[in-house]
């Protein structure tokens, strides 16, 4: 339940605090006092978008902060799943910054508006008269069979496997897509990969066979001047080691006379040993170039092939040429096992489909199941609430599956004797609204373990002894909820345990709303105006202080 409420900076109100009793709460006041801004001040702790325009000072940020109670009311398993801490008391905070920015807060964690609205809704439900709108719309209408049946686990359910089908159902759309695009562009892939694999391409062949061809170009040179080489090294008349052999042999006489010239004969015949594998070397390469004019053509057929598939594909070079041609495999491959492809994808969307329709009619039997006793409730409550011959007939229709389910609800009422229901927003008026709304939340509140229920004038368009029977309900109700109502009927603010009043103060300089609890002289007080007007007779009085005390009975 609500404990604490802090309202800073919003509309017309600087500060308030309220803190709630656990049953029934009457707020009253005067028509444009605040009772709805306060109403929307709540309203952003369930996620509702704000602005700066919310500012009361535009200077000051604007604070809305609720303390709830949420100790045995089965919620835990929320904030587990938003990874929140958990305690018996959740403290939520709301803040609108002077740039128009929004931050919200579950136990000081930062949350995003999706998350809050997650776990607000689990701790309180406000009715305001839009909700009368709402009850116009199928969608809902099925909400209140699902809360009615209890549908969370089936529905949970349901959406997990509708969202598992709807993903392998897109899947298979797109891979029937794209089968359609590649066959059409198979036949040129195939030719393409074909010519590429023909081709049998290597890694590093283009530069081995370029090192090649320049070598059979100039064969005759490269052996000719190897020759000379290897002349100039050693020949038979003179040559570079045959005058290294004379230095090592004078190098080698002085060493014998002293050991300082020994490291220069050293060296000297390093060279000559170096000297004599270089020409060995130079001759070996001389044997093997030869002139293979042949062989220089096969190369240059091979080199113009890949020159000519580089061109033609737009390649820098051979590795280019394979990343495409087993990227064209891939292509062709996918191509040849589609059938295979689309038969497995297809297989899935038929599994997962079955498994949406046991879903689907297992939540549809539950719904099915509801009707018949939310009718007969409904009908005893609105006999009660002084509308002997109104009846309610609830019509489900199965189609398509959709996010919510098979199952379309309608919702038809008749407030009359001898007239055929019809779609509720066609023949309810606001009187009617209001009392088939209440039955609505009346037998609904026994379905949710939901802490706090705010009602907004949800009397609109009734009086006097219906009025006390809808207090009664709201009496009834906040034996297991907190229920907070703001009202103009003096009938339902007498059934309140705790009774607040908001009013405006224009004592400074800017208006300012505030709210106050009212002691039970000033319950009195303010009952006995609502029932005579501003200034109320003895009698106005005296049936205040008297419907007071039969509510306490």
């Amino acid at each position: 339940m609500l404990s604490h409420l802090l309202i800073k900076n919003y509309a017309l109100i600087d500060e308030l605090e309220l803190m709630p009793d656990r049953e029934l709460n009457i707020i009253t006041g005067e028509t444009g006092a605040g009772k709805s801004i306060m109403l929307g001040a709540i309203g952003l702790l369930l996620g509702n978008r704000a602005d700066t325009r919310v500012l009361y000072n535009p200077e000051q940020k604007c604070i809305i902060e609720g303390t709830f109670g949420v100790s045995g009311y089965a919620i835990e398993r929320i904030f587990d799943e938003e990874e929140l801490d958990y305690s018996n008391t959740c403290i939520v905070r709301r803040e609108i910054s002077v740039s128009g920015k929004s931050r919200a807060f579950v136990n000081d964690t930062p949350v995003n508006l999706e998350t809050l609205r997650r776990v607000t809704s689990q701790m309180m439900d406000i009715h305001s008269q839009h909700d009368s709108v709402l009850l116009g719309s199928n969608e809902y209408q099925l909400e209140i069979v699902d809360t009615y049946a209890q549908n969370d686990p089936l529905l949970r359910t349901y959406r997990t496997d509708y969202q598992s089908y709807r993903a392998k159902k897109t899947a298979y759309d797109q891979l029937q897509a794209e089968a359609s695009a590649m066959r059409k562009e198979f036949d040129y892939n195939n030719f393409l990969y074909e010519e590429l694999t023909k081709a049998q391409l290597q890694p590093d062949e283009q530069e081995t066979l370029e090192q090649e061809l320049t070598i059979l170009e100039n064969a005759e040179e490269i052996k000719e001047r190897l020759q000379l080489a290897y002349e100039y090294l050693d020949n038979t008349e003179q040559s570079v080691i045959d005058f290294l052999k004379g230095a090592v042999s004078n190098l080698s006489y002085i060493s014998k006379l002293s050991d300082q010239y020994e490291q220069l004969q050293q060296r000297a015949q390093s060279s000559l040993i170096e000297l004599r594998d270089l020409a060995d070397e130079i001759s070996t390469e001389q044997d093997q170039v030869e002139v293979d004019d042949v062989r220089a053509e096969t190369i240059r057929e091979r080199l113009n092939l890949l020159y000519q598939l580089q061109t033609k594909h737009q390649t820098k070079d051979v590795h280019g040429l394979i990343a495409l041609r087993n990227e064209l495999g891939q292509k062709v491959s996918k191509v040849l096992n589609l059938d295979d492809a689309l038969g497995d994808a297809k297989a899935q969307v038929a599994a997962a489909y079955a498994q949406l329709q046991t879903s689907a009619e297992a939540l549809s039997a539950s719904r099915q199941a509801v009707l018949s006793p939310i009718e007969s409730e409904i009908g005893g409550l609105l006999h009660d609430l002084g509308m002997p011959n109104a009846s309610l007939k609830i019509q489900a229709e199965i189609t398509k599956p959709m996010f919510t389910g098979v199952d379309t609800i309608s919702f038809l009422f008749s407030a009359n004797k001898g007239m055929k229901p019809q779609q509720l927003k066609n023949v309810a008026s606001g009187g009617e609204f209001s009392r088939l709304m209440m039955a609505i939340k009346y037998i609904l509140a026994s379905k949710r373990s939901l802490p706090t229920i705010i009602f907004d004038e949800i009397d609109t368009g009734v009086s006097g002894e219906i009025a006390i029977k809808m207090g009664n309900m709201m009496r009834d109700m906040s034996h297991s909820h907190q229920i907070i109502a703001i009202s103009h009927l003096h009938q339902i603010a007498g059934q309140g345990t705790a009774h607040y009043f908001v009013y405006k103060d224009h004592s400074s300089d800017k208006t300012v709303s505030r709210i106050k609890k009212l002691t039970l002289d000033e319950r009195i007080n303010e009952i006995a105006q609502m029932i005579g007007g501003k200034n109320p007779s003895a009698s106005a009085i005296k049936n205040a202080g008297k419907s007071l005390n039969n509510a306490q009975q």
